[in-house]
């Protein structure tokens, strides 16, 4: 019997680099779905504790061993290219992977639309916001170093972290210490259908999801209230706008 090994030793050139590539998805995706189980047996807050312990031991973990073979430099866990690369290197790489995580998003939901339809990838999309809305939102509480009760001044600055700051144009009013009216002016998504003379993606199930989920894991008093969006009738000045407020 020949060793495992050995035939894969042995394996053409291309389908060993097909082989590297899909491990590469496989741990992505093995990743996920132990966060999708831990989620469903202990519930999603815990699970959010946990995956912030278990990524600083995986990430260092995984570019230990790839620095290695590829030979690059780590510094402060980080690759050291990093520690190097210019401010406005590391804004220009920020925006460019803003906008694959949209791509990936809009990938998603066309696929499942192409086979079962609008209703079902919508569905799917507003069930996908309702995990990674808060997720967002842990994270960047993490960042920042947010308290629990950091209410609307801590909203405030991790709205300005999210995905979404790096490609689309928003703005932040505010009506009083407690309350404060977010708006989208430029949605790369919803600019995109109108250069393709297309009406607006009746994206609000989704933000109804996706902006009180966000707000409330910033700060559980925080309450959102949903001004217009798609399909509602907007003015030019925004595609949608989201009144948050803190109860006191």
């Amino acid at each position: 019997m020949k060793d495992i090994t050995s035939i894969i030793k042995q394996a053409d050139h291309d389908i060993l680099v097909k082989m590297v590539i899909n491990s590469f998805r496989n741990i992505l995706f093995h990743y996920g779905q132990w966060y999708a189980q831990v989620e469903h047996q202990l519930g999603m807050e815990k699970a959010m504790e946990i995956e912030s312990k278990v990524w600083d031991k995986s990430f260092a973990n995984q570019l230990n061993r790839l620095s290695k073979t590829f030979g690059f430099e780590i510094k402060n866990n980080v690759p050291s290219i990093f520690e190097t690369m210019p401010k406005e290197s590391l804004v220009n790489l920020l925006e460019k992977l803003g906008i694959n995580w949209l791509a990936n998003d809009g990938i998603w939901f066309q696929a499942v639309e192409k086979e079962f339809g609008m209703n079902d990838a919508k569905r799917c999309n507003d069930t996908c916001w309702s995990r990674y809305s808060p997720f967002e939102a842990q994270r960047i509480k993490e960042l920042l170093q947010l308290s629990n009760n950091c209410g609307i001044a801590g909203l405030k600055k991790a709205l300005l972290f999210r995905m979404y700051a790096m490609i689309n144009k928003q703005s932040i009013e505010d009506i009083d210490e407690n309350t404060i009216i977010f708006s989208m002016n430029e949605c790369r998504v919803q600019n995109a259908r109108k250069r393709k003379k297309l009406d607006d993606y009746p994206c609000k199930s989704g933000g109804l999801v996706e902006y009180p989920s966000f707000a409330r894991t910033i700060d559980s008093k925080i309450t959102t209230e949903c001004i217009g969006c798609p399909p509602d009738d907007h003015p030019r000045e925004w595609y949608c706008a989201w009144k948050f407020t803190l109860i006191t």
